[in-house]
């Protein structure tokens, strides 16, 4: 998903040669998930409302993560038992104190930058609603239901996914579930009216859209082809440095070339190349100013097979020549 930081950058460590990159080349492993610094792990349930998870990591540098959110529907007209709606989100830029689960009071109240302890992080959070808890919120109306209740009785017939864009009520929401200070039956009466208003706020937003159609791609209604496409994009990360083809990516996913363009561009909200050209780019950047590699190291580290070639590729991204990118900083 999204929303998974882990998205297999891998770490590149300077060299001081040309030989040595293609060494480095050779010999790169991809980031795997279980790799990753995990600064808070919390998987819950509130009884009778929502399971929730939250997953917090310390954010790399070279990381490039759009805020967003997904929401699911999941509907199975033979098997009832598997329907459930589900909101994801990922939100990066966040401060983690390691003195306590959120902030420190140092942290919290003087927005201290002096406190040893804070790191930045990347929040991958999760709230599945289960039938039994949405129908509560149906109202009885007569005529056509309104789409609304549709979705919250399961009686739509179709499962679609909706990219959400995080606007400023939802970040309050999430931003609360994060840091709040309250423990046992307390932070479940919390988290249940949190989790609603993130719900409302969703539903809100989606119906924005007045109709589903949201997901053209009707295969994406199976949750598998769906992590099919999320897989695609932890591959292109894990490629960085080794460009690969969409019928090679196709391949790896076990899924028809048609449907992976169409289905990337709707899940993420842009296409396999726009995509993996940004994340190279931002990767590029990160090695010239942060870890120094000359411009013929990167370009080859990249996988670009001339320096004019990757030069001109990172001027379309930023709007500068690498040797720029330098000079300015």
């Amino acid at each position: 998903m999204c929303f998974q930081a882990e998205d297999g950058i891998r770490y590149l460590v300077r060299s001081r040669g040309v030989g040595d990159v293609y060494k480095r080349q050779a010999h790169r492993q991809p980031f795997l998930q279980e790799d990753l610094d995990v600064l808070l792990h919390v998987d819950r349930v509130v009884p009778g409302s929502v399971h929730y998870s939250i997953n917090r990591y310390r954010k790399q540098p070279q990381w490039n993560i759009d805020d967003t959110g997904i929401l699911i529907y999941h509907v199975e007209k033979n098997n009832p038992d598997a329907n459930y709606l589900q909101l994801n989100f990922c939100v990066s830029g966040n401060v983690y104190c390691r003195k306590k689960d959120s902030e420190c009071d140092m942290c919290q109240f003087n927005a201290s930058k002096t406190c040893m302890e804070r790191v930045e992080s990347v929040d991958v959070v999760s709230f599945r609603f289960s039938p039994v808890h949405m129908s509560q919120f149906v109202k009885p109306r007569k005529g056509n239901a309104a789409l609304t209740d549709d979705i919250l009785s399961f009686s739509h017939n179709s499962s679609f996914t909706k990219i959400l864009p995080l606007c400023g009520k939802t970040r309050m929401v999430l931003e609360g579930v994060l840091n709040h200070t309250y423990s046992d039956s307390l932070e479940n009466i919390y988290i249940n009216a949190q989790t609603q208003m993130l719900l409302l706020y969703s539903l809100d937003c989606m119906l924005g859209e007045k109709e589903i159609d949201v997901i053209s791609c009707k295969f994406l209604a199976n949750e598998a082809d769906r992590e099919k496409i999320v897989k695609a994009r932890e591959i292109l990360i894990q490629h960085i440095g080794e460009p690969i083809t969409i019928k090679e990516l196709s391949r790896k996913v076990a899924i028809n070339e048609c449907y992976l363009k169409k289905g990337f561009k709707e899940l993420f909200g842009t296409t396999v190349f726009d995509f993996y050209q940004s994340q190279r780019m931002e990767h590029a950047k990160y090695l010239l100013y942060e870890k120094g590699l000359s411009v013929t190291e990167v370009s080859m580290l990249l996988g670009y097979s001339s320096i004019s070639h990757f030069s001109t590729a990172f001027k379309k991204h930023t709007g500068l020549k690498p040797c720029e990118l330098l000079l300015r900083n």
